[in-house]
């Protein structure tokens, strides 16, 4: 990444709020809930999703560091109710647990 921000990431970095594990669950049910690793920069994995940047997000997914917010995850985040971080690329939510909270999955 260039040190200028690109017009997108500035966007979407923007539209990047907190919101809750409830907030999330209508996502969660339809499938449409993307995991971003505590390691990942979520407005960068956001950008990639939204230019489809298959390079890069068939790396973290192989990785495992992007994957689909799965029954186990679900659990977890509703058990403990976390600080959570979301950005919307649509279809998808991404999300991901905000810095200092994070427990590795």
């Amino acid at each position: 990444m260039t040190e200028q921000p690109s017009t997108l990431y500035a966007k979407l970095l923007g539209e990047t709020a907190p919101i809750s594990w409830q907030e999330l669950q209508p996502f969660f049910a339809r499938g449409a809930l993307l995991w971003v690793g505590a390691e990942l920069d979520l407005v960068e994995v956001a950008q990639a999703v939204a230019e489809d940047d298959q390079g890069k997000v068939a790396n973290w997914l192989t990785a495992g560091s992007l994957r689909k917010v799965e029954a186990e995850i679900a659990e977890d985040l509703l058990a403990r109710d976390p600080k959570l971080w979301a950005v919307v690329v649509a279809p998808w939510v991404l999300v991901q647990e905000r810095a200092g909270d994070v427990v590795l999955h």
